[in-house]
């Protein structure tokens, strides 16, 4: 199962709530760009999913193809993939759109021994940029939010090592529980110099524990092998399975091969944060389809990777449309494509929830486990 985090296809029914409205990430992103070149996705039946721009519907798709709604309250990461693992979500994780109150701000600096300094709502880019120079003078942690439910941490790596910025943030995710329980805490390590300071590809997200049993949790219990590639391990709280961390899409693709050619059986679980993080966040169009290209081009090796009983699920988490003023994520519905020997093309239509994937998952491998979802096994498989 790969996550293209942030590539939805449409607004969900409830968008509007969200201030959403008329977010399309896939379809505004085609019409943007002129239409959309990928080729290989094409043949998986994603202009079946919807009308694309520039992605014609296939006759004979190689494999199924649908569509999910957010069943859960919210529009994050941890939500998205917590939902695909069975939980739904009554309530969404708390914001902070005036940054975080003032007794959060200094209980995190009391027990990290150090200053704190932003607390405001910004991208990452923008708060080094305002903050940075300060930071490396003080050695004050520069702490920042977004629309999203994160607790964020930024520090240089030459004035606050790496493992005393994860320490921070582990007491940070300590410290934060109802009412302020944050879906992640995220450490956001930078380099440079006044001026030309940068991100590092040292990011690690500190995620709240699921509050029930997850689709990995089940496959664990049943001494199924469990592989991740990208942040899928720090969303469910460590819990039940480990990842390999990439810097990039491109690594991350190298990594998901690697697993298929390494693990005999299993469920291989990715998130390719690209989309998300370097072009949805920043309203890059151009950058995003380029992304999208070129994980299109990497599908052929990645198609030939797969066993005669194996199946691919590609999906998303939540929308980010590049397209719209917000540089925020978006409340849409997602894409499902399915593929392997013994799928069929068919259309497995608009399903409720994110959770009938891992349900799915969950009768292909074996257990008993459907979590909020139901299977929809039985259509796929020829």
């Amino acid at each position: 199962m790969i996550v293209l985090d942030g590539v939805g296809v449409g607004a969900a029914p409830d968008a509007a709530a969200y201030g959403d409205a008329g977010s399309d990430t896939l379809g505004n992103l085609a019409r943007a760009v002129g239409g959309l070149d990928v080729p290989n996705l094409e043949r998986l039946g994603l202009g079946r999913v919807k009308p694309l721009e520039g992605v014609s519907p296939v006759g004979d798709p190689r494999g199924a193809w649908g569509r999910m709604r957010p069943a859960s309250a919210g529009k994050d990461s941890t939500t998205g993939h917590w939902e695909i693992c069975g939980i739904q979500l009554a309530k969404p994780f708390p914001t902070y759109p005036n940054g975080f109150p003032r007794e959060v701000i200094d209980e995190f600096a009391r027990r990290v021994g150090r200053g704190v300094i932003g607390n405001v709502v910004a991208s990452g880019t923008e708060v080094i940029e305002r903050f940075g120079a300060e930071h490396v003078r003080t050695g004050k942690l520069i702490v920042y939010t977004s629309a999203d439910s994160v607790f964020q941490v930024a520090a240089h790596e030459g004035v606050v090592p790496l493992e005393s910025l994860y320490e921070a943030c582990a007491l940070a995710r300590e410290m934060l529980v109802a009412p302020h329980d944050v879906s992640r805490v995220i450490a956001r390590p930078f380099v440079g110099d006044d001026g030309h300071f940068s991100r590092t590809p040292h990011r690690r997200d500190f995620s709240i524990a699921p509050p029930s049993e997850t689709l990995v949790d089940a496959l664990a219990s049943a001494g199924i092998d469990r592989r991740g590639v990208g942040k899928v391990d720090d969303l469910l709280a460590r819990r039940s399975i480990a990842a390999e961390h990439t810097a990039d899409n491109a690594a991350g693709l190298e990594a998901i091969i690697r697993a298929l050619q390494e693990m005999p059986s299993g469920f291989l679980f990715a998130n390719l944060v690209d989309f998300d993080q370097l072009w949805g966040h920043r309203n890059d169009a151009a950058g995003f389809h380029e992304a999208l290209r070129t994980f299109d081009r990497a599908l052929p090796t990645l198609l030939s990777a797969l066993r005669e009983d194996d199946l691919l699920f590609l999906t998303a988490d939540h929308g980010n449309d590049p397209t719209t003023p917000s540089t925020d994520h978006s409340r849409e519905i997602v894409p499902l494509l399915a593929t392997g020997a013994r799928t069929r093309p068919t259309d497995l239509g608009e399903r409720s929830t994110f959770a009938d994937l891992g349900a799915t998952v969950g009768e292909w491998l074996g257990v008993g486990f459907r979590g909020r979802g139901t299977s929809f096994l039985s259509e796929l498989l020829a």
